[in-house]
């Protein structure tokens, strides 16, 4: 934004809608951001997306070491059958106080790993257990996300409809096709969007980028409140403030990237 001072570009921000976008196992939050920069920018065009790292230093090979320089990041650790976990508590603990430095956040966005951690942290928060001091979430893009499979976390985080607004990204040849159909009847009315693609952050055709953008449009409707005819003002969690609608796009937020990034990022087993 060229000519823009800070104190503008603060204030350009907080009229956006803030997004926690949570990475892929072993890989890292510039890699994701490089991923979703596959999308046409105007979907995100009102959205500010925080990107961080994982807690942890991957603790193996990473899938993605042919294609993106380390360091690669995880955000907790999973036996063979994703029943057992390690570090998720502490993981669960960084975010929330992530979240409450560096937010209050309206939504969130995850790729496979990051996406089954998103939406158990939005359920744990409807159920009262974290995130008490934080204005509610209110909106999940998932892509490639699944269930966790410990019963205790089952009885507590899918007992009953998730009740935010969704989009769930499911692949036709994803190796975690099956458990991303599971998450997405965790829901209240869920929105599916296929791709012909694997476990990847797809590239969008025609179809989805009209169906996503809708679904966008709609989560930044219901921020919008009306104090007069024709005056519309925002309410955004990250301002906390009725604003002007005032929004500049900035295209180069997105990093475009021309090839295909495949991943098996995350998790339980077909």
């Amino acid at each position: 934004m060229d000519g823009v001072n800070g104190l503008e570009k603060k204030e350009m921000n907080s009229k956006k809608l803030k997004v926690l976008c949570l990475h892929g196992f072993r890989t890292g939050g510039s890699f994701l951001r490089k991923q979703i920069g596959k999308w046409d920018p105007s979907i995100f065009q009102d959205f500010l997306l925080d990107f961080p790292d994982g807690i942890f230093l991957a603790g193996g090979k990473s899938d993605i070491e042919d294609i993106y320089p380390p360091p690669y990041f995880e955000w907790f650790q999973f036996n063979k059958d994703f029943t057992e976990y390690t570090n998720l508590e502490e993981c669960i603990l960084y975010l929330c106080d992530y979240m409450t430095k560096n937010g209050p956040f309206d939504g969130m966005l995850g790729f496979s790993q990051g996406a089954t951690l998103s939406a158990l942290l939005i359920s744990y928060q409807a159920k009262g257990k974290i995130l008490k001091d934080h204005p509610p979430i209110k909106f999940l893009v998932s892509i490639s996300g699944c269930k966790f499979r410990d019963p205790k976390i089952c009885d507590i985080a899918y007992k009953d409809p998730i009740k935010v607004k969704s989009v769930h990204f499911i692949g036709d040849k994803d190796w975690l096709r099956q458990p991303s159909e599971e998450l997405t009847a965790a829901f209240d009315s869920p929105l599916i969007l296929r791709h012909p693609q694997g476990h990847t952050v797809p590239r969008l055709d025609e179809i989805n980028v009209k169906n996503l953008s809708e679904w966008t449009r709609s989560i930044l409707k219901s921020s919008i409140t009306y104090d007069a005819p024709g005056v519309e003002t925002w309410k955004t969690e990250a301002n906390n403030a009725n604003i002007k609608q005032a929004v500049v796009a900035d295209p180069k937020s997105m990093e475009a990237t021309d090839s295909e990034l495949p991943m098996k990022g995350m998790s339980p087993p077909r």
